[in-house]
């Protein structure tokens, strides 16, 4: 699926200058740009689950873009956004997830380890679909003190399975499907029945920073 959707909008301008930021030259192959653009994503963009407003126009990857901010399923529309942008086939994916190294205040709003509709992205390349996850950026990672994600394209990158010191950080426990756009109702609708306290109004995730209770 290349086609431009309601959330994955590539034509914007803003997501047509992100793009050419991370790609200034031309030659080079779909592998590496669809490589390029995933440090592009996961280490231009924060972050952040606190404070995202959950509203439908705040879901498109021009609106993501222009905040720089988001959490996976933010990172994931625009990263899925920017490859198509280029000409690579993308897909959204979402699974529920155990994560053994959350803060403990997003713990307690979350209702546990397991993360309901964790988002990733799988890309065509090379004849074969591969799934990449630019979701948490290097500054991040270091101060939670795990290793960043990396991406060759050729290969899965899922999951951080440890932490540097060898303690479980990540794991899969269901697999909710792929998607060619963004399925608002679904995903939404879906955190909130799974997580309503980290909710604290209807369209507004709870305050805080990510960053600031790592420290």
């Amino acid at each position: 699926m290349t086609r431009e959707t309601e959330f994955l909008d590539y034509n914007s301008d803003t997501v047509q200058e992100f793009v050419a930021k991370a790609i200034p030259e031309e030659g080079l192959s779909d592998l590496e740009k669809a490589v390029r653009l995933y440090y592009a994503v996961r280490d231009g963009i924060n972050y952040e689950v606190y404070g995202s407003r959950m509203t439908r126009e705040e879901f498109t990857a021009s609106a993501i873009l222009k905040k720089r901010r988001g959490f996976c399923v933010h990172k994931s529309i625009v990263y899925a956004a920017a490859v198509r942008a280029v000409g690579v086939p993308s897909r959204i994916v979402y699974g529920d997830v155990r994560n053994h190294l959350s803060s403990e205040r997003l713990r307690e709003l979350v209702g546990g380890d397991v993360f309901c509709f964790h988002s990733l992205t799988s890309v065509h390349l090379d004849g074969k679909w591969v799934k990449a996850t630019p979701v948490f950026n290097k500054l991040l990672c270091k101060m939670y003190k795990i290793a960043p994600l990396e991406f060759d394209g050729r290969s899965d990158s899922l999951y951080h399975p440890y932490d540097e010191n060898g303690r479980r950080h990540m794991e899969f426990l269901r697999m909710r499907g792929e998607f060619d756009d963004f399925p608002y109702e679904t995903v939404v609708d879906g955190i909130r029945a799974a997580h309503p306290k980290l909710f604290r109004s209807d369209d507004e995730l709870a305050g805080g920073s990510l960053t600031g209770e790592a420290s």
